[in-house]
């Protein structure tokens, strides 16, 4: 079935259930559909573009070994303050 008779029956389905199923949908994909809303703002966006474009041009980072360990020094830190 294509993604757009699926979308067409779920938006009927959703115009016309109880307001119980409703709910409970929603309650589903809460965190999904609150996400959605999400927007950066272009400083953020600039530095993510900032960040790449040092790790494109061959940028020394951080695997995730490392990484995981500098974020568990951070929390220690900011739980002792």
């Amino acid at each position: 079935m294509p993604n757009s008779s699926i979308r067409q029956k779920l938006h009927h389905f959703i115009d016309n259930v109880e307001d119980k199923r409703l709910k409970a949908i929603y309650v589903l994909f809460e965190d999904e559909i609150e996400q959605e809303g999400i927007e950066y703002t272009k400083e953020f966006k600039s530095e993510l573009d900032k960040r790449y474009d040092y790790y494109k041009n061959g940028g020394k980072m951080v695997g995730p070994s490392e990484a995981n360990k500098r974020i568990k020094q951070a929390v220690q830190t900011a739980r002792k303050k």
